[in-house]
């Protein structure tokens, strides 16, 4: 978004650039009619941008998306649409902890938007963005974990490549790795959040499953790389990075994979 970078460069004043995020919404919708001309499936569309904003972050239902009455074939049909114009993108979850990754298309996706500033302004988070220190506190975390998603997205050369996370659901056992990256023969599993390694529980699970010993964890906190062990007593390698080098992953892997290990 170079004219809000521009603008508040010069000005310093968050409300000059309101105008700015309505006329690129407003551009967004106005577009609809250049993806379909289904008059019924513009207005399901034009509907899907505005909640999407709102909802992007979180795994979603196409049944009655954004509190309307709209039915999961036509919120699908929608969805897809927006994904082929890179509005948006539809992060789906594995079970496995191997490649090739099998997204399970019939369970409920995870909504990534094109641009992580335009969120944060249709849900009034500017002002509280710019005073925070750590973005895991703000919006219970979601911004970062969002914000991340979108340079792990930006990594990918290959218009087939995809980003997808990973669950485990078990009776009383649930899990959840926010994101899981392909990297050379390996399915690398990313933790987005400011908790102390032991509380890492999705990560251990993930790791007890995989046949490698290397993970990610983006966070406020500085470079280190740590040993890290699971209850079941594996060991592994937690390469903890500050989230501002997310868009550096494939050289900071590409470290890890050479044999770098912790100093203590």
């Amino acid at each position: 978004m170079p004219e809000i970078v521009s603008v508040y460069a010069k000005s310093k004043d968050l409300t000059a650039l309101s105008p700015i995020y309505e006329r690129l919404l407003g551009a967004y919708i106005d577009d609809v009619e250049k993806y379909t001309t289904n008059d019924h499936l513009i207005q399901v569309v034009r509907h899907c941008i505005r909640v999407s904003l709102l909802e992007a972050g979180s795994r979603i239902k196409f049944q009655h998306f954004g509190q309307s009455n709209y039915k999961s074939r036509e919120v699908g049909e929608a969805m897809r649409t927006l994904e082929k114009t890179f509005l948006l993108s539809l992060l789906y979850p594995t079970l496995g902890a191997v490649l090739p990754i099998f997204p399970d298309m019939k369970r409920s996706p995870r909504l990534q938007v094109l641009d992580t500033g335009m969120m944060n302004y249709f849900l009034g988070l500017r002002t509280d963005i710019l005073g925070t220190e750590d973005l895991s506190s703000i919006h219970q975390g979601v911004i970062l974990e969002h914000l991340v998603g979108q340079e792990l997205l930006a990594t990918q050369f290959n218009v087939l490549s995809r980003l997808d996370f990973w669950i485990r659901e078990k009776a009383g056992s649930s899990a959840e790795v926010d994101y899981v990256y392909a990297f050379e023969s390996k399915l690398i599993p990313i933790e987005v959040k400011a908790g102390k390694d032991g509380t890492l529980k999705s990560l251990h699970l993930f790791m007890d499953a995989a046949p490698h010993d290397m993970a990610i964890r983006f966070y406020a906190g500085e470079l280190a790389l740590t040993k890290a062990t699971t209850p079941a007593g594996k060991s592994y390698r937690l390469l903890n990075l500050p989230y501002y080098l997310a868009s550096q992953i494939n050289q900071y892997l590409t470290w890890l994979a050479s044999g770098a290990q912790p100093s203590s």
